[in-house]
């Protein structure tokens, strides 16, 4: 039986069923937190110390978490995972792609720069340069989001609606970022939460929230929506930007009726998709890991002893 580490600082729900999944398929798994791992470097022992692996290194890292903390920390914690890419075991997603995507500033820098339809965004240091700007699109018409450059589930977020509102501008650590607003189309506040599993659009589903924020930890509830092409197309381009596994990609359609890719998600959850959709996302999730990532890994590795083998 082969081991899989499920990295994460709360298993719940979608720990569980990654964890079943990886058993049906003849894997075990344990949950470990990034904050438990460490690098050891001494001569002739293994360099990287993650608990529960520590004779031997896991056929493979699912990363459904990677804890906030001080610049030095999350650096370290995504060290660990680029420790294990080097030595060739398959992490999932790699710490490079959740690097792209927890950074908001370059997502939005990498979905521009692939020609991706992305609100327009700002990205800067200076606080009268931000006010200035936020003055600016507010006289002409516009509201803004500013967004804390590190975050998810909404936290942090602020929409900027009239002047008075600038009191409350705030840096992100001495960052500022700020977006137009784009009204979406039809009643209310809604996006689509489009989930993509190498390169091919699994399920879809659009969420309504009670106010211009749409996340599930929000309150936003969840339907079924039709996965039409050009909506697939999109979240599956905005994945290869990423260079992403998996990705969780937020499409917001305007008033206009055109499509905007608002975020980039590297480690999406999806009980509120599996809710409104026929689909086992913890199974298909597993199944690329172990045949694209692990399966092809090990061939590779076949093909290279018995070619040394065949040429000694």
């Amino acid at each position: 039986m082969g081991n899989i580490v499920i990295f994460t600082d709360d298993p719940g729900w979608h720990g569980k069923q990654l964890r079943l999944a990886f058993a049906d398929r003849g894997y075990s798994s344990d949950y470990v937190s990034l904050t438990e791992c460490r690098f050891r470097i001494e001569p002739g022992r293994q360099p990287l110390i993650i608990p529960g692996f520590e004779q031997a290194l896991p056929d493979a890292a699912f990363v459904r978490g990677v804890p906030g903390g001080s610049l030095e920390e999350v650096v370290l914690y995504l060290d660990i995972l680029h420790a294990l890419k080097a030595m060739n075991i398959p992490v999932y997603n790699d710490g490079y792609a959740v690097e792209r995507s927890v950074d908001k500033s370059m997502t939005s820098f990498l979905l521009h720069n692939a020609g991706l339809p992305t609100p327009l965004t700002w990205v800067l240091r200076n606080r009268q340069d931000a006010l200035s700007l936020a003055e600016n699109e507010l006289k002409k018409g516009h509201l803004l989001i500013s967004k804390p450059l590190f975050g998810s589930q909404g936290e942090g977020i602020r929409r900027i609606e009239k002047m008075t509102d600038l009191f409350w501008l705030t840096s992100s650590h001495g960052v500022y970022y700020l977006q137009r607003f784009v009204h979406c189309a039809g009643e209310g506040f809604s996006d689509n939460r489009v989930f993509v599993i190498n390169g091919h659009a699994v399920a879809a589903m659009r969420r309504r929230g009670k106010f211009w924020l749409n996340n599930v930890a929000r309150g936003a509830s969840c339907e079924q929506v039709e996965l039409g092409a050009g909506l697939a197309e999109l979240a599956v381009k905005a994945a290869a930007a990423l260079a992403m596994d998996y990705a969780g990609v937020d499409i917001i359609q305007d008033k206009q009726g055109d499509y905007t890719i608002i975020e980039v998600n590297s480690i999406p959850a999806w009980k509120g998709l599996e809710s409104v959709c026929d689909v086992n996302i913890a199974e298909l999730l597993a199944d690329d890991l172990i045949n694209r990532r692990i399966n092809t890994l090990s061939c590779s590795s076949q093909r290279r002893h018995d070619f040394a083998c065949t040429t000694a």
